[in-house]
C-alpha cells in the first residue's frame, strides 16, 4: 500500500513540476524529478538552471511552491546532484 501511495505522490509532483517546465525550458533549463526521501522531493536543476544564480530562488518560490499546493505532505524541494 505505501508504494502505490508514493508512486501516486511522485505523480502528482511530476505533474506540477511538469507544468512548470515549458518556463524552464525557455531560458534554457530544465528540472528533474529523482525521488522522494522523508517527505522532501530530490530534484536534479539541468542546462542554463544547473549554474543560474536565480535557481534557489526558482526552487524555493516557483518548483517548491507549486509542488506543495499539490502534495502538502512535502516539506520541501531541494536540489541534489546525480
Amino acid at each position: 500500500m505505501e508504494a502505490v501511495q508514493e508512486s501516486i505522490l511522485f505523480a502528482k509532483i511530476k505533474e506540477a513540476i511538469d507544468q512548470l517546465r515549458p518556463f524552464l525550458e525557455a531560458d534554457g533549463g530544465d528540472i528533474r524529478l529523482l525521488r522522494i526521501e522523508n517527505n522532501i522531493a530530490k530534484v536534479q536543476l539541468l542546462g542554463a538552471c544547473h549554474s543560474c544564480s536565480m535557481s534557489a530562488m526558482t526552487l524555493k518560490a516557483g518548483i517548491e511552491e507549486a509542488v506543495k499546493k499539490v502534495a502538502p505532505e512535502i516539506i520541501a524541494v531541494e536540489a541534489v546532484e546525480e
